[in-house]
């Protein structure tokens, strides 16, 4: 649906106005201005049916990107190619103007997409409906909050029937209901073949919606394929300004330190077990991993009732343990794990930032370190989860990473009464255990 060849939009950029008009003058062709890459030799092909979303910082040619699909704007180089009738919802002030009204807009908006008047009538109660903005269709558009622009215009982007549906960041605006009711929107739409491209920096969208991610950065595509490893890698990027790596990276394998010798601060009844919650637990493996190298977290897992466990029970006291091999020095550690569904959403997190007795501590090259988490284990409501591990160098607000470790356990909550959302966590209490090489 969508060809893009070798792909360039370029920009003149002067250092003063009157720089432009001594270029133009100059009669040795003289330049005053640097060239400025928004786009730079992007490459790429989009099936019919996909869904794409579109991640990168501010300025890295997204919206550029889309302004050139939707013919807004003229590439300075390279060439795309468009299989099919667009509708798009790019940034606020696109394609309506303010003096009209709601409804006249409407009309004007469907013009420019190449409907007529009768085929927009044909539409209209569809379009009213889903805009849901009231007595406010019939005043002008200057009038309408960014939310009611956001409504009104993306209920004519997707009421035309295109083959290509593109959207710039606009969702963010909405608020949650209608943001929901436009993801469910997406649902028809990729159920009817069609065809989605859209911007957005929410990464959990993009996860849950896209069969596939393009990362740009810097006018170009630093990153494209799935879109769960395009986003985890944008994330660490973002975060930390580091790129994860797979597993194969890691330069060796600390030992496990043995079960014997590891006091639990765990303490359970055996009351039977009910049928609230019951949670598989995946093993530990490692695959993505970002940091410093300073330390390698060597093992993470559950422990119940006083035992490394693969099953685990909601509303139970559980243990979560996270075992690390120094490598150097870190002065101020903090170890802790996130819990997120299948959505990227975070659930629940813990970390050694919250001590009661280990604020003041220090790690040496040649330890073995142990962090154990006992809480509450939550009653999770059906599906699936995974953990996150990471051991960071720093406070809360100002850290760098030496070692983080994506999804390295998974949970299925195998029988469960609570079907939506998740309980709290209750009571956490963390223990930092120090070995040395003998012991």
């Amino acid at each position: 649906m969508i060809k893009v060849q070798d792909l360039s939009k370029i920009y003149k950029l002067y250092n003063q106005p009157q720089d432009r008009l001594k270029e133009a003058l100059h009669p040795l062709r003289k330049k005053y201005h640097h060239d400025f890459y928004a786009l730079k030799g992007l490459d790429f092909k989009i099936k019919k049916g996909e869904t794409v979303g579109i991640i990168g910082k501010n300025g890295s040619g997204k919206s550029t990107l889309l302004k050139i699909l939707t013919g807004v704007l003229t590439p300075s180089g390279g060439t795309y190619e468009v299989g099919g009738k667009i509708s798009s919802l790019l940034e606020l002030g696109a394609g309506f103007n303010p003096e009209l009204s709601g409804l006249e807009n409407v009309y004007f908006n469907g013009s420019v997409l190449g409907f007529t008047k009768e085929e927009m009538e044909s539409k209209l109660d569809e379009i009213i409906t889903f805009a849901d903005i009231g007595e406010f269709i019939h005043q002008p558009v200057k009038t309408y909050s960014s939310g009611m622009y956001v409504r009104l215009a993306f209920a004519v982007a997707i009421n035309v029937d295109p083959d290509i549906l593109i959207i710039d960041e606009a969702l963010s605006v909405g608020d949650i209901r209608f943001q929901l009711k436009c993801f469910r929107k997406f649902r028809e739409f990729q159920e009817a073949g069609k065809t989605i491209l859209f911007v957005t920096h929410d990464t959990g969208a993009v996860m849950n919606y896209c069969s596939r991610a393009i990362w740009l950065d810097d006018g170009g595509i630093k990153e494209m394929g799935d879109p769960e490893n395009v986003c985890k890698n944008y994330s660490s990027f973002m975060a930390y300004d580091a790129e994860s790596s797979n597993k194969e990276g890691v330069s060796k394998t600390a030992k496990s330190l043995s079960s014997e010798n590891k006091e639990s601060i765990l303490h359970t009844s055996n009351d039977e077990w009910r049928e609230d919650c019951i949670i598989s637990v995946s093993p530990f493996t490692p695959k993505e991993y970002f940091g410093d190298g300073r330390a390698i977290i060597t093992n993470a897992g559950f422990l119940q009732c006083n035992k490394e466990t693969d099953t685990l029970e909601g509303e139970k006291l559980v243990t979560f343990f996270i075992e690390t091999e120094v490598n150097k020095s870190i002065t101020s550690p903090a170890i802790g794990f996130v819990v997120k569904n299948e959505k990227g959403v975070i659930l629940y997190d813990l970390s050694s930032y919250f001590p009661l007795e280990n604020q003041n501590i220090s790690f040496e090259g040649g330890m073995f370190v142990r962090a154990e988490f006992s809480y509450l284990m939550p009653i999770l409501s059906r599906g699936d989860f995974l953990i996150s591990v990471a051991l960071v160098d720093g406070d809360a607000f100002n850290h760098k990473v030496v070692h983080w470790l994506h999804d390295v356990i998974g949970l299925s909550v195998l029988n469960s009464s609570f079907m939506q959302g998740n309980m709290g966590v209750f009571n956490p209490t963390v223990s930092i255990k120090i070995y040395n090489e003998d012991n």
